[in-house]
């Protein structure tokens, strides 16, 4: 494995720490600041709107700067942001700093994906990619759990101040291990922007919407769901979360060479296994020993989505493939957000603790319809071309099917 790929998984494990310890930590901000713990998780909104603003618009502006340096400059503005928490006096100054911790975090992965995949040779860039991921499976085992008890212990502020130190670490690594990649000379902002704008790049990007927010239309319940439903007490909270963040780092493994092997089933796959899981959460989260293991379950085919949905948009903007991934992640926010509303919106309707589950199984669901259209015309186009070079029609290869 490249050395390069382990500076991108450390920066990850950074940004997944500082992206999901907010939650743990909403009540000692509450308090700290005199608000409310509903008005304080505001801050996870802001965090998720500094992503969905910042990943265009700062892969945009450094459409033209080498990818390393962009990487450094990157988690140098994640890092500032991080030291602007550990700092602000108030709930407002404090939210801002949030979305200025955010800003980075959409174009980091997008530029880190794009280079992961130059790391390794051809037929490997899954596995590259998912190996920077892991970085982020890794922060919900053990750092969102460490830095929540860190806060909890000596304050909020201390988290994500050792939160800042990372990303000090991270730039160093991103400056001594990545290698000055030959920048693409066809490279331009109007070509990246152009890229997006393909039918199957949209295709990609509405699928991660609706797909992924099954996900978090349970995760953001499941603390609710282990002390409500599934009878254990607060302190088993963090097991819990530990457990699923095991699952995603399994997901992630297995990921990369599925991924490499058959892009589109595995995203199919995962999918439809994913609105499985979530129906079968339902049912098993009254068995204590099965709910446990339905929630690992869930972790494994929910993050298992993610590099195939990375890959997919880098891929079908295969010219110009910074923006369109760098956009996912916008894509990926915006599915934390949707899901969450979805599944409080049916606890707010009255229809109990569990019912995010069969709200995500349907998203889920949605997803599914969606990559499978996107598949059936993105052959049909294939095909179609195929006639026009040839004059005749063609059979596609085994490994185009796979992959198409």
């Amino acid at each position: 494995m490249p050395m390069a790929l382990l500076a991108l998984a450390v920066s990850a494990f950074g940004i997944g720490t500082t992206e999901f310890v907010m939650m743990g930590l909403l009540p000692n901000v509450a308090d700290d600041l005199g608000t409310s713990v509903p008005t304080a998780g505001h801050l996870v909104a802001a965090y998720a709107i500094g992503v969905v603003i910042g990943a265009p618009l700062l892969t945009a502006f450094g459409s033209r700067i080498p990818r390393k340096r962009m990487l450094v400059a990157l988690m140098a503005v994640f890092t500032v942001g991080n030291l602007a928490t550990v700092l602000a006096p108030t709930f407002e100054l404090l939210a801002a700093a949030r979305v200025l911790a955010g800003l980075p975090h959409g174009a980091f992965f997008g530029v880190g994906a794009v280079v992961a995949a130059q790391l390794v040779r051809e037929g490997r860039q899954a596995r590259a990619v998912a190996t920077m991921f892991l970085g982020l499976t890794v922060a919900n085992i053990v750092g969102v759990p460490a830095a929540t008890l860190l806060g909890q212990h000596l304050g909020w502020r201390a988290t994500f101040l050792v939160v800042s130190a990372i990303g000090l670490v991270s730039m160093a690594a991103l400056a001594r291990l990545v290698p000055d990649l030959p920048p693409d000379a066809t490279q331009s902002l109007r070509r990246e922007v152009r890229a997006l704008g393909s039918g199957q790049v949209l295709l990609g990007l509405l699928t991660a919407v609706f797909g992924f927010a099954g996900v978090f239309a349970v995760y953001s319940y499941l603390a609710s769901m282990t002390t409500e439903v599934m009878g254990f007490g607060e302190s088993s909270v963090t097991l819990v979360l530990a457990l699923f963040g095991i699952g995603m780092t399994l997901g992630a493994l297995a990921a990369g060479p599925l991924t490499d092997r058959a892009l589109r089933p595995t995203l199919y796959g995962s999918l439809g296994a994913l609105a499985l899981t979530l129906v079968a959460f339902y049912f098993t989260v009254h068995i204590p020993w099965a709910a446990l293991v339905t929630v690992v379950v869930l972790g494994a085919v929910g993050f298992l989505t993610t590099t195939p949905l990375q890959m997919l948009v880098m891929r079908a903007a295969s010219q110009a493939p910074t923006l369109a991934s760098a956009s996912n992640h916008s894509a990926f926010n915006l599915a934390n957000a949707g899901g969450a509303w979805a599944g409080g919106a049916a606890i707010a309707a009255g229809w109990g603790w569990m019912s995010p589950t069969l709200v995500g199984a349907g998203l889920a669901v949605v997803g599914l319809m969606i990559a499978g259209a996107a598949g059936l015309l993105n052959r049909g186009t294939r095909r179609e071309a195929s006639r026009v070079v040839t004059g005749s029609s063609v059979s596609t290869s085994p490994a185009a099917e796979r992959v198409g």
